[in-house]
């Protein structure tokens, strides 16, 4: 069941564009899209069981596909996001497979649950549109109970290249305005660990990603954008080529995402 509490003028203007988007594209994040492969989360929780009743908060869910994992193993979930369509689609899929999730609406930096309300905060793949990282990962760390983890997946750049983030930042703000920023390792660390949370493991391992026209239909990148992109990497440097394994297949552009997944504990 669905709970909504504030209203959409409460959200800043990224988060209203970042609504919009994902309301308009929630029909792309179903069962075939490339985050129903949740390996990456299994290898980020290794070794975290839910304790008895033990309870999962999945931040902007998307899809489902992270809140359903944890529903099949074992936690209590509740799926929130930012888009309404968002969490529709994600209870119907969790009821598909025969799961109940509670839903939320509301944004990453701003969570309607008090002080340590679960054992388990996830945010898989959705960071990097979020309005502020440092309110995100404080809000994650308040809910969390003593003893609870916070698991952070999402793509990132190397640590002290600025040459890649900035051409990154540039070409997936083109692709799809609703993007915010890719952060660093070394930052998400520090953003952790200065809201007192201890830094389990944060594991940087390469995702390769679709080819660049599933990109293109996924956010509805307009044309214009389109051949700014395109523009974007038949100049990109060797630098940022090598940083992102950025290559033709096929003749199709692909290129490899650094995705980090980040463990703390809340001690």
């Amino acid at each position: 069941m669905e709970k909504k509490t504030g209203d959409k003028n409460a959200l800043d203007l990224k988060q209203s564009a970042s609504a919009a988007q994902f309301n308009r594209q929630s029909d792309r994040y179903g069962k075939s899209h490339i985050l129903a492969d949740t390996q990456d989360v299994e290898h980020g929780l290794r070794g975290v069981l839910p304790p008895p009743g033990g309870t999962a908060l999945d931040i902007a869910t998307g899809g489902g596909h992270t809140a359903l994992w944890l529903a099949r193993h074992g936690w209590k979930v509740t799926a929130g996001d930012i888009a309404p369509r968002m969490l529709e689609n994600a209870r119907r899929l969790c009821a598909e497979a025969g799961f109940r999730i509670e839903t939320r609406l509301f944004p990453a930096e701003a969570m309607t649950f008090a002080d340590g309300s679960f054992d388990l905060v996830t945010a898989r793949v959705a960071p990097h549109h979020f309005s502020s990282p440092q309110k995100f990962v404080q809000e994650a760390a308040r809910v969390l109970r003593p003893g609870g983890h916070f698991l952070l997946i999402d793509g990132t750049i190397p640590d002290d290249d600025p040459e890649t983030e900035e051409w990154l930042h540039r070409v997936e703000k083109w692709r799809d305005p609703s993007h915010g920023r890719f952060l660093s390792r070394k930052a998400w660390q520090n953003l952790v660990e200065k809201a007192g949370l201890k830094v389990v493991r944060a594991d940087l391992q390469p995702r390769k990603q679709p080819d660049l026209d599933w990109y293109f239909e996924t956010a509805a990148t307009s044309e214009e954008n389109r051949q700014k992109v395109l523009e974007a990497v038949a100049k990109a440097s060797e630098h940022v080529r090598a940083a992102l394994q950025l290559d033709n297949e096929d003749e199709k552009i692909v290129w490899w995402w650094p995705m980090l997944a980040l463990l703390a504990r809340n001690e």
